[in-house]
């Protein structure tokens, strides 16, 4: 279809608006569909909500909700084995999906942004990040590259990054700021409207607060508006100035952030709003089954475990807690001896594991068990449930097939998952159930240790409670002990008995949760606790100044 003049200039983004109250973005009636074993099933049925100039509206709800697919069609993009069923997304008068995929592509990464959950996954590893950042306004002639790198380092300034930044490679620099990055990409090119899709879910909470205290200075910087997805209630309540609230694909509720946070009219959004209710019933501190002593750990040259010495009592639980880069996973990863420490040993029941794990005894195999952080990438794709689950079952205990198939079904009741699951791919399974998936492989080993590390992290909060449930409910019924790596504090509120806090690879604090979570804190600990996002929309900005940053209007003052 060709292009009218008044459909350039919304483009370029030069033609004048004469309504300057209506709608930037206008999502009505919009219905999604999924194609599942070759036939059309509805995901979004009839979502329809605005988003006005310079306004920033949560997107929320539990996995499958939609959240996703909705904040795509406002870039009028639908996924592959998607299709658009019904409605229109209209963004500055374009009714994108009526439009040619030219108009669609012209307009994105233009006056339409998009900021993905992991700028590591999205970022070339091959190129610097300033040459990433200007690449797309320098390519489609929005800028000259002398201005695209002038703003630039003025957007790196903004979201509070060195200048020099730029000059470096993704692996070369911080998770947060590469988030930040990638923000200021996106805003690069003083776009209209930016889709924020989880940008803070896979960060620690110190890291979190400078990539949302970054992320709102650079929408006040630029003026663009956003539309924010996220199931984490208190991080949308910091940043939006209206919430869309929703289930299995359908609009629940609708208001402003202030309101919805006061008064939700919907049973579904109170229990969205609902503190975690989880609590553990203390466990007397049996002997130990686990030390840790003296450890020290070397990335090449860079020491990331520094003299590290802890113990694990059997049966019960040890959260080890701490910023990005404090060296939480390394210290699990040397405990499963899939990296050999540089100094120290590690010791199961006062037996030295060997520190590589290519040289453990099959008996140390089963004995610790690890369950990442993404059972999406943990869990072989081409694999059926039963499949994966069968493996360890074979490895470890030698039990012949009618047996094998016997505790297979064991471990799928065990977690929780139906029957049927055996015969499914894991690419089938929503995230919950991949994550009981990968609980239960490491529960077929039998195993005296399970090393979580940041098990709950990229699920939202219904479907974390139900997995700390289900790992409370394996303790109690198979004296399991875990090590929790995590950097959500209300994880280890729920369900630690035990807390160790690590700072740049040493280890800061270390004793039962109720004296390291009490004040008075030691300094780095009492920052851990006050960078915990609260459902209050005045927390981020009379944060700011606390940790000595620029203070940040609320949004919810506007």
């Amino acid at each position: 279809m060709p292009e009218s003049d008044t459909i350039r200039e919304r483009i370029a983004g030069t033609e004048a608006v004469d309504r300057a109250d209506a709608p930037l973005l206008r999502i009505q009636n919009l219905r999604l569909e999924g194609r599942s074993g070759g036939i059309w099933q509805p995901i979004v049925h009839d979502v329809s909500f605005e988003v006005h100039r310079a306004e920033v509206v949560g997107l929320i709800g539990e996995s499958g909700a939609g959240k996703s697919s909705v904040g795509l069609s406002a870039l009028g993009y639908v996924r592959s084995g998607c299709r658009l069923a019904g409605g229109s997304v209209i963004f500055d008068g374009i009714d994108l999906f009526a439009e040619s995929a030219t108009v669609r592509s012209r307009l994105r990464g233009g006056r339409l942004a998009y900021v993905a959950q992991s700028a590591a996954a999205s970022l070339n590893p091959a190129k610097r990040l300033l040459e990433q950042t200007i690449e797309t306004v320098v390519m489609r002639r929005i800028f000259p590259r002398r201005a695209a790198i002038r703003r630039a380092r003025d957007l790196y300034e903004a979201l509070r990054l060195s200048p020099s930044v730029g000059e470096r490679f993704p692996h070369q620099v911080s998770g947060g700021q590469l988030q930040r990055v990638m923000t200021a990409m996106a805003l690069l090119a003083e776009p209209a409207l930016v889709v924020f899709d989880e940008p803070t879910t896979a960060l620690d909470v110190t890291t979190q607060v400078d990539v949302l205290a970054a992320i709102r200075d650079g929408l006040e910087y630029t003026r663009a508006a956003a539309l924010y997805i996220s199931h984490d209630l208190a991080v949308v309540a910091q940043m939006a100035h209206r919430t869309v609230v929703l289930k299995a694909g359908r609009v629940v509720e609708e208001a402003n952030t202030r309101t919805m946070l006061s008064s939700p009219r919907e049973a579904y959004t109170r229990s969205l709003w609902a503190v975690r209710t989880l609590t553990k019933p203390e466990i007397p501190r049996n002997e130990v089954i686990l030390k840790v002593r003296n450890i020290s750990a070397h990335y090449g040259a860079a020491k990331v475990l520094d003299q590290v010495s802890i113990e694990v009592p059997r049966g019960r639980i040890l959260a080890v807690v701490g910023e990005s880069g404090s060296g939480k996973t390394t210290l699990a990863r040397v405990i499963a001896g899939l990296i050999v420490p540089t100094q120290g040993e590690v010791l199961l029941e006062d037996r030295t594991l060997a520190s590589n794990v290519r040289q453990r005894s099959r008996d140390q195999l089963r004995a610790v068990q690890l369950i990442h952080q993404s059972a999406d990438t943990a869990l072989n794709p081409r694999r059926t449930v039963a499949e994966i689950l069968g493996r360890p079952i074979e490895l470890f205990t030698g039990n012949d097939r009618a047996a094998r198939d016997s505790r297979i079904r064991e471990l799928l009741d065990l977690t929780e998952l139906p029957a049927a699951c055996a015969h499914r791919l894991p690419s089938s399974l929503s995230g919950g159930q991949k994550q009981r998936v990968a609980i239960a492989r490491a529960l077929a080993a039998l195993p005296s240790l399970i090393v979580c590390d940041e098990v709950t992290s990229a699920l939202d909060q219904l479907v974390q409670e139900e997995v700390l449930k289900l790992l409370l409910r394996v303790q109690q019924e198979l004296n399991v002990t875990y090590i929790f790596i995590t950097h959500d504090i209300a994880t280890v509120r729920a369900v630690a008995d035990e807390v160790v806090v690590m700072y740049q690879g040493r280890m800061v604090e270390h004793g039962p949760k109720s004296v390291v979570l009490t004040p008075p804190h030691c300094g780095y600990t009492g920052k851990l606790l006050d960078s915990v996002p609260q459902l209050d929309p005045n927390w981020l900005s009379e944060l700011a100044p606390r940790l000595g940053r620029t203070k940040v209007d609320t949004p919810h003052a506007k």
